[in-house]
Formats: structure tokens, sequence, C-alpha cells
């Protein structure tokens, strides 16, 4: 439509949320919830009456902004756009306070999936709503990786552009065309939303296929494309669907390791394709080396209960630990149902270490994974590795070609600084989690959720379960803030903080 092509992002944002909110209206209706019903379809009624005024009213500015005014919205975005998203989210639940539902549409938007209510707790159409905002959010992220990241090399692609940080160019390697921001945003979202819910529809039909109930599959289908780990049960093990359901969450997992697994539009390397990818190799070693590790640790401790020829026990212990694995490296935060198994089979708790490392590394740039970025951990290896062979061989010349150079030099230097400031960051969310009366270790571990985007992590990575709504309300905004934070990257922050920013 030519007049939503003419409106500028920051109206396309709460456009497209209030069309949103007509879906949960709708199953809300079916089951004949009404109280619901009335609450997301006048939500949605009043927003789109509103964004149409303000539309209307800005319809004769140009809305083509520079690039840098779009990361801008993007971050308030980020900021403001829960509080439209958990309206009727609090009218419909009635129980609870606004900022309670204010940090549940963050969680949800950032796709971290940490949440203060139990699944039993909401109806069909407030789990529908929660997974709707997390899946509309990594969509945001996919569209917002080309658009709007790659151009100002942050998010993971300064680590391979030539161009400086948070500066836009007229050329690069991503192969964007910066002449027209809104354009290229457009162009991102025409190529990438046919896919994003084609695949969304297939794993959904695949699960219902396979025995879950529609709105299971539906929510659980939403929440693995965009990492969210947002489930209406209690756990993976009340799926109807069983081991051949988490079979296909699993394949579907891969697509958070690379964005060359479903797409070609951020392409920088000198030899393409997925199998010369080093975010997809390197995820893929990391999953087989920690799924191995995880299996000899327990395979050791299971002499001391007599369980070490026991098959059954080792076979659901191996695809456990798999599944699991694959799951909080790309910060989904699914348990699979064989992941006690693994505990069973052996007597030993829950690793929380392990899942807290593999989030961190996190999933792939330009995915809907959180964390660290794949990239960066081999940006920092082709170094080290480098810087090795030095040792050994003084006056050897390095072999990597262009792109290959690039990475181990500015590139890891850059991916250094980057794991230096999200440690610091995580150091102050904690501190500041503990001036608040958080328990230490708890500070820690929701420190790491948050920026990592893994929100489950919150209640895997413990043996103790850690309790969100016990939390005060400051330490329910400084989460939100941290969630926000590591989505957008601290890197972004800093960038939009320059005067060359500014000046773009």
């Amino acid at each position: 439509m030519p007049f939503l092509r003419t409106l500028p992002f920051f109206l396309l944002l709460p456009a497209l949320a209030s069309l949103a909110m007509f879906a949960p209206a709708l199953v809300a209706i079916w089951l004949r919830d009404h109280h619901d019903a009335r609450s997301f379809f006048y939500a949605g009624l009043i927003g789109l009456i509103l964004t149409t005024l303000v539309a209307l009213a800005v319809r004769d500015r140009n809305p083509d902004r520079a690039v840098t005014h779009h990361l801008l919205t993007l971050c308030g975005g980020l900021i403001l756009l829960p509080v439209m998203l958990a309206v009727p989210f609090h009218e419909a639940l009635q129980t609870t306070s606004f900022l309670n539902a204010y940090f549940e549409m963050v969680s949800c938007l950032t796709t971290t999936g940490a949440t203060l209510f139990e699944p039993d707790r909401l109806s069909a159409a407030e789990n529908l709503w929660r997974a709707q905002v997390a899946w509309l959010g990594g969509f945001l992220m996919w569209v917002s990786a080309a658009a709007v990241m790659a151009p100002l090399t942050l998010g993971g692609f300064e680590v391979i552009a030539p161009s400086s940080l948070g500066q836009a160019t007229v050329t690069g390697d991503v192969g964007h065309d910066l002449a027209s921001p809104l354009r290229r945003l457009a162009r991102s979202s025409r190529d990438l939303f046919p896919l994003y819910v084609g695949l969304t529809l297939i794993l959904w039909v695949l699960l219902a296929v396979l025995g879950d109930a529609p709105l299971v599959a539906l929510i659980h289908a939403m929440s693995v494309l965009s990492t969210s780990g947002i489930t209406p049960l209690s756990s993976l093990s009340e799926t109807q669907s069983g081991l051949a359901g988490e079979a296909l969450l699993f394949l579907f997992m891969f697509f958070a390791l690379s964005r060359l697994t479903f797409s070609t539009d951020t392409v920088n390397s000198d030899r393409p394709g997925l199998a010369h990818d080093p975010e997809f190799r390197i995820g893929l070693v990391l999953l087989v080396g920690v799924t191995a590790a995880l299996m000899l640790r327990h395979w050791l401790a299971s002499f001391d209960v007599n369980e070490e020829e026991n098959l059954g026990a080792l076979l659901q212990a191996l695809w456990g630990a798999l599944f699991t694995v694959m799951s909080f490296l790309t910060t989904t935060g699914f348990e699979s149902a064989d992941w006690d198994a693994a505990q069973a089979w052996s007597g030993l708790d829950t690793p929380g270490l392990i899942l807290m490392g593999l989030a961190l590394m996190g999933g792939g740039v330009a995915t809907t994974a959180g964390g660290v970025k794949l990239l960066r951990v081999f940006a920092l290896y082709l170094n080290g590795a480098r810087e090795i062979q030095k040792l050994v061989h003084p006056s050897s010349i390095g072999q990597a070609g262009r792109h290959g150079r690039r990475v181990q030099r500015e590139g890891a230097f850059i991916a250094w600084v980057f794991f230096m400031l999200f440690a610091i960051s995580i150091a102050a969310v904690t501190c500041g989690l503990a001036l608040m009366n958080v328990p230490f270790e708890d500070s820690v571990l929701m420190s790491v959720a948050a920026l990592s985007n893994t929100g489950p992590l919150i209640t895997a990575g413990a043996n103790d379960p850690v309790s969100l709504t016990t939390l005060t309300d400051q330490a329910k905004l400084l989460l939100c803030a941290a969630m926000v934070l590591g989505r957008l990257e601290v890197l972004a922050i800093i960038a939009m903080l320059t005067p060359v920013f500014w000046r773009n």
C-alpha cells in the first residue's frame, strides 16, 4: 500500500502492534472468553485510530530519515512499545500491576522469555499474546539486522566490516544501498516476512500432526523461530508430540546459528555458503563438544550408582543433553523432557554454569538469538590460533585471505572490546540487583539471563528455582533495561552517544 510505504519507522511499529492484537481477540472469541476478546479488540482498535491520526498529521513530511534515526527508533521502540503492548495484557489479566505487564512485554519483545506468571495462570489468548509479541520481536530483529545494524556496522557486523563503528557508508561489504533506509526496510521486510511466516507455519503444522494441541503447537513454533522459549506448559514433558516433536524443534533451532540458514542478504565472505560459514561450523563444534563433555561427566559419575551399562538411560541422557545444549546455545531455553534423565542416570545436579556459558556465547549474527554471538567467538579463536602459530613460527605469514586478516586483526580487537563491555555490563547489573537485596547468586543468574536474552536460564540454571515475583519494582525496571541493552548490544548504545553518529 502506498500510504504504508510513506509512514515513518516509528509509526510502523505501533501500527503493526495494534493489528497483532486482533489475533488473540479472535482466539478469545472462539473460546467464548469475552472479557479477553474485548480487552484485545478495543486496545487494537484504539491503537489503530491513534496511529492513523498521527500518520495523517505527519504525512506531508519526508519519512525517509538517515539510517541512524532508524537505530534511535529501534531503541525507543524496545523501551516505549511495550507500554502499548502491556495495555491489553494488563486489562485481560486484571490481577497484576501494570509494571508487571510492562516487564512481561519487554521480556517478550526482546525475545528473552522471562516471565512473572505460571502458564496455568494465563488464559489461552494471553499465552498466545506473549508468544506473538516475541515472534514479532524476532522478525523485527531479522529486518533490523539487514536494514539498520549492517549498514552501521553494529550487531556483530563490526567484526568483518571495513568502515568505522556506527558510521554509515555509501558502499560497504554488506552489499546494501544506503541511499534510502526506509526503502531498504521495506525491501528486507518484503523478502523475509514470507520466509518467517512460512517456517512458522511448517513447524506449527508438523507439531500439530504429531499430536500437540493446535495452540500449544503454534506457541512452540513461534517460540523456536523467535528463540524466546515461551511455552503454555510447565515443561516439554507435557507435550503430546513427544520425542518426535522435540526433534522437530531441534532442527528448527539451526536457523538461529547463522543467518545463512535462511538468507544471503548480509553475505560477507570470500567463500559464501553454509558449509564455509564460520558461525555455523563453530556452532556445530560447540554443540558436539559440550554434549560430549556432559555425557563424559555423566558417564563417569554413573559408576557410583551402577548405571554405566544401562543403554536406555544412556540414550535418553544423550538426547536430553544434545537438545538442551542446542536450545541454550541458540538462547531459546527449552529443556528436553529427557534432561532430567541425564541427571538421574548419573546422580549429578544441573550444570548451571555450562548453560550460562552457552547462553553467553549465543547464536549467529543477525538472527533472533541473543548473547555475544558466535562470530565474535570465532574472531577471538582466529586471533588466538594465529598468535600461537607465530610463537612456533615467528616469521610465518598468515594465509587467511582479505576477510580473514580483517577478522584476525581489527575484528578480534573489537570482539575483545565487546567481551569486556559485556562483562562490565554483567557486573553492573549484578551489583545493581545485589544493592536491591537480591542474593548474589540469583543476581548473577538474572543479569546473565537478561543480557543474553535467555529468560528460561533463570529457572534452569539454578538448583533452587529463582522467583521473579519477589523482586522489587526497581529490580524489575533494572532487568527491563538489561534486556533492552542485551537486545540492542552495548556497542550500539555507545555508538548512539558519539558525535559522529549524530552527524550521519
